[in-house]
């Protein structure tokens, strides 16, 4: 019960995370991708900002401090610019598969910097879990359509899967020294004056004002969906995550976004669901539970 307690945190944040990819993908047709990045990190950092406000204690940070936030922020910012941008430029399939190459990354990420465990359970049940998630994906799209790529879309969601596992890691330390809250909060923060020069260029090189930007209740709602779901509450529950488990452990429930996706899709778009969504379903978890059940307290 205690380590179902533990991992609450990073299944919910991927739960959140299944439906943003259909979001996004559609807001792209409303407001251009770094557009939409910026303000999706502005509304999560005043949402969580609004928080620590009432909840955390005030803290006077150092110089040091700020530069070790800010690292984070930029972290964010290039995860979060690639990612709607490889996003806008592949398919549902590419962008699906392309995505959970974050845990791979994490795990050699987690041992080189903070020293995390390699044991042959953790890397079996993150192969189990790798394999069960292709199988379920293969039963959601046409896998075939990944060899049609653009390379540029390619690039952004390989580097924003990296960006993702280093702010998983990196951030790991801050968490443990604050607060799951506060570390979420400051790094989210320092991400929106980067996002928002990106933003600014966007929108010059488009020639689009700020000003001519729709505002209808659809969009309001797909940013809002971004910006406090996907973004203030997802990302302080996968640091809760990382709270108590190691960095390496919390990255395996990231494979549970795509699944969690086709299951949103099945209640909520009338999508099917056939044999290869279950049985993928079922090694996938196979994979997480030998990965989270391992004894890799840090």
């Amino acid at each position: 019960m205690a380590r179902f307690a533990e991992v609450v945190g990073p299944i919910t944040a991927a739960a959140l995370w299944g439906g943003m990819y259909v979001v996004s993908k559609w807001g792209f047709g409303s407001i251009p991708p770094a557009t939409l990045a910026f303000l999706r990190v502005a509304l999560g950092a005043v949402t969580l900002l609004a928080v620590v406000r009432l909840w955390s204690p005030s803290r006077s940070l150092s110089r040091q401090e700020h530069r070790r936030f800010g690292t984070l922020g930029v972290w964010v910012a290039v995860t979060l610019l690639t990612q709607f941008v490889g996003t806008d430029l592949t398919n549902a399939s590419q962008g699906s598969l392309l995505t959970v190459l974050t845990p791979v990354f994490t795990i050699p990420l987690g041992v080189a910097v903070l020293d995390e465990g390699l044991s042959r359970r953790k890397v079996g049940g993150m192969a189990v879990a790798t394999v069960g998630t292709i199988v379920v994906l293969s039963g959601q799209y046409d896998l075939s359509q990944v060899s049609g790529a653009s390379t540029l879309g390619v690039a952004a969601l390989l580097v924003a899967s990296f960006g993702w596992a280093a702010y998983t890691v990196w951030g790991t330390p801050l968490v443990r020294r604050y607060s799951a809250l506060e570390t979420a909060t400051y790094s989210t923060v320092w991400a929106v004056p980067i996002l928002g020069c990106a933003a600014g260029v966007e929108l010059w090189l488009l020639g689009v004002s700020p000003l001519s930007l729709p505002t209808t209740l659809p969009v309001l709602g797909a940013v809002a969906y971004l910006g406090v779901f996907s973004t203030a509450i997802a990302w302080y529950l996968w640091y809760r995550g990382v709270e108590s488990l190691e960095a390496g452990v919390v990255a395996v429930f990231f494979f549970a976004q795509p699944a969690v996706g086709s299951l949103l899709g099945f209640v909520f778009l009338d999508e099917t669901l056939g044999p290869a969504f279950v049985g993928g379903g079922v090694v996938m978890a196979a994979g997480i539970y030998l990965v989270s059940s391992a004894d890799t307290t840090p």
